[in-house]
C-alpha cells in the first residue's frame, strides 16, 4: 500500500517513493507490450478540434512504460509523435535566452556543484549593482530580450533584497535598442512572503531543480547548508503559487539518480500542480550533470547516454504537452539538434556560466558552474536555427499582457498560438535580424520571416504583422505585440 496521494501537500505523499518503485516495476513488465503501447501513444496524438488541436497528455505511468520500452520502431513512433506535439503547440518556434549568474557565494554543500560552501579553489564573486548593468548592457548588444537570473543561496551575500534589486536594475537598462523584457529567477526555495515580493518585482518563470526525487539520495547529495531539507524544497512550487507567481519551471539534474526514478517523480509533480493548482509547470528542463571546477560527472553513476537523453526528452513532450521544455548549452550542437526536433522549445545562446562571464573578452572559466559544451556566439546559434527551418524568437508578449499560468494554458491548449506567438516570434527576429545580425543571419532570416508570414492563419493578424515588419526594419518601431 503506497502512501501516494497527488492532491497532498506533503512532499513525501505527492513524489511517493513506493509508487515511483511500484510504476517502474510496471513499465518494466509491460515494456514489450504492444497493445498497452500503442492505447498509450493513441491516447497521447493530438486531436484536431474547431479551435486547434486538444492532446491528452500521459499519466506518470503511461509515460513511465513508453520509456521503459526498447522496441525500435515504437521508439521512433515516440520520436515522430513528439515532434508531431511539439508542432502542434508550439510551431516551429524556438525561444532564445541567457542565464546570468550574479554571485556565487553559497552555504549549502551540495557533492554536484562547484559552487558548495567547502570549494576554497573557487573565486567569490558577487556583482555590484553597476557591474549587473555592464552585463546586461553586454548581453542587449548580443541581442537577448529574456533572461534567467542565477544565485547561490546565501542569506548574508545574497539576500532577498539584493535579488529584488538586481532585477530592478536588470529592467531599467535601455541601452539603443536593447532592452531586457522578461526576468526568470532561478533561486533557492524561499518563503511564501518572499515570492510575493518576487512576483511584485515583475518576474517571468520562477524556476527551481528539485536536483533529484529520492529523498535519501537528496539528503546524501546535500549533507549541510538549508537545502538538506527535502520538504521543504520539494514544496517550494507550491509557496510560489501561494505567493502569486502564475509560471513555475521543474527540472531534475540528470545523472545523479536513476533515470527513471527521476522521470516518474518529474511527471508526479507536474501532476500535483494540475491537481493543486488547475496548472502544470510552465517550463521543465532537462540538465545532465557537467564537469565543473572540482566536480567530476564519473563521480556520480548514473550519467545517461544522448540516446537515453533523447528518448526521455521525447517522452516528456508526450507526457506534458502543453509545457515548455528548455535545454541549455550544457549540452553539444548535436546533441541539441536531437532534442529541438524531439520537443525542446527554449535553448540558451552565447551563454556564460561565471558570474560577471559577459563583460570579459575572453570566457572566464575560474568561476563557470559547469563547463559550456555549445561555445557559439547568439548570431551563430540563430542562423544555425534559422539553417534547420527552426523560428528563433525573442518574444516576451505573453508575460508582458498577463497571459501567464492557466491564460497561456489555454491559448495554447486552442491552438491561437499561431496568431499570436507565431507573428510575435516574426516581429522580435526581425528586430534581432535589424539590430544585431551578421549579414548572412540577416539574408537568411528575412527570407524565412517572408516565408513564415504565410503561415498565419488569420489573414488581418498577418497583415497587421507584414505592417509592423516593416516599421521595424524602415523606421526603427519597436516592441510590437499581439
Amino acid at each position: 500500500m503506497t502512501n501516494y496521494n497527488p492532491a497532498s501537500m506533503k512532499a513525501e505523499e505527492f513524489i511517493s517513493h513506493d509508487e515511483i518503485l511500484e510504476t517502474i516495476r510496471y513499465a518494466e513488465k509491460n515494456k514489450h507490450n504492444i497493445e498497452l503501447i500503442d492505447k498509450i501513444l493513441s491516447k497521447a496524438k493530438p486531436q484536431k478540434t474547431k479551435d486547434g488541436y486538444h492532446c491528452e497528455g500521459l499519466t506518470h505511468r503511461e509515460a513511465s512504460v513508453l520509456l521503459a520500452c526498447d522496441i525500435p520502431e515504437k521508439i521512433e513512433e515516440m520520436y515522430k509523435l513528439a515532434e508531431e506535439i511539439k508542432l502542434s503547440f508550439y510551431g516551429n518556434r524556438i525561444v532564445l535566452f541567457a542565464p546570468l549568474y550574479l554571485s556565487n557565494y553559497c552555504v549549502n554543500g551540495c557533492l554536484y556543484c562547484p559552487y558548495h560552501a567547502k570549494n576554497k579553489r573557487i573565486p567569490r564573486k558577487k556583482l555590484t549593482q553597476d557591474e549587473i548593468k555592464a552585463e546586461v548592457i553586454a548581453l542587449q548588444d548580443m541581442g537577448h530580450k529574456r533572461l534567467a537570473i542565477e544565485a547561490g543561496e546565501d542569506p548574508v551575500n545574497n539576500p532577498i533584497e539584493y535579488i529584488l534589486d538586481s532585477i530592478k536594475t536588470i529592467y531599467s537598462i535601455k541601452h539603443k535598442n536593447g532592452a531586457i523584457r522578461r526576468v526568470n529567477v532561478n533561486i533557492a526555495a524561499t518563503t511564501v512572503e518572499n515570492y510575493r515580493k518576487l512576483k511584485e518585482a515583475g518576474i517571468g518563470t520562477y524556476i527551481l531543480f528539485q536536483e533529484t526525487y529520492n529523498k535519501e539520495s537528496y539528503e546524501h547529495l546535500h549533507p549541510t547548508g538549508p537545502k538538506h531539507d527535502y520538504a521543504y524544497h520539494t514544496e517550494a512550487m507550491d509557496r510560489a503559487i501561494e505567493g502569486g507567481i502564475d509560471d513555475v519551471g521543474l527540472g531534475v539534474l540528470f545523472g545523479l539518480e536513476l533515470y527513471k526514478y527521476e522521470f516518474a517523480g518529474l511527471l508526479m509533480h507536474a501532476e500535483h500542480l494540475e491537481v493543486v493548482h488547475g496548472i502544470g509547470p510552465h517550463t521543465i528542463s532537462v540538465p545532465r550533470v557537467k564537469k565543473a571546477d572540482d566536480i567530476d560527472p564519473n563521480a556520480f553513476d548514473n550519467g545517461i547516454s544522448d540516446e537515453i537523453f533523447t528518448k526521455i526528452i521525447a517522452c516528456l513532450r508526450i507526457a506534458v504537452p502543453y509545457t515548455g521544455m528548455i535545454i541549455s548549452t550544457r549540452e553539444s550542437e548535436k546533441v541539441r539538434e536531437k532534442a529541438l526536433k524531439v520537443g525542446i522549445s527554449q535553448i540558451s545562446g552565447g551563454s556564460r556560466t561565471s558570474v560577471g562571464g559577459y563583460t570579459t573578452e575572453e570566457r572566464p572559466h575560474d568561476t563557470e558552474q559547469f563547463d559550456v559544451s555549445d561555445q557559439r556566439t547568439l548570431d551563430e546559434v540563430v542562423q544555425w536555427l534559422i539553417d534547420m527551418n527552426f523560428i528563433p524568437s525573442f518574444c516576451t508578449a505573453c508575460y508582458r499582457e498577463g497571459r501567464t499560468g492557466d491564460r497561456f494554458m489555454s491559448l495554447c491548449k486552442t491552438g491561437q498560438i499561431q496568431n499570436c506567438c507565431h507573428p510575435n516570434a516574426l516581429m522580435t527576429l526581425t528586430e534581432f535580424l535589424t539590430d544585431y545580425a551578421s549579414n548572412k543571419t540577416k539574408q537568411k532570416g528575412f527570407k524565412l520571416i517572408e516565408k513564415e508570414l504565410k503561415n498565419i492563419p488569420r489573414e488581418k493578424t498577418r497583415e497587421i504583422a507584414e505592417a509592423n515588419i516593416e516599421e521595424i526594419k524602415k523606421f526603427g518601431k519597436r516592441d510590437f505585440r499581439f
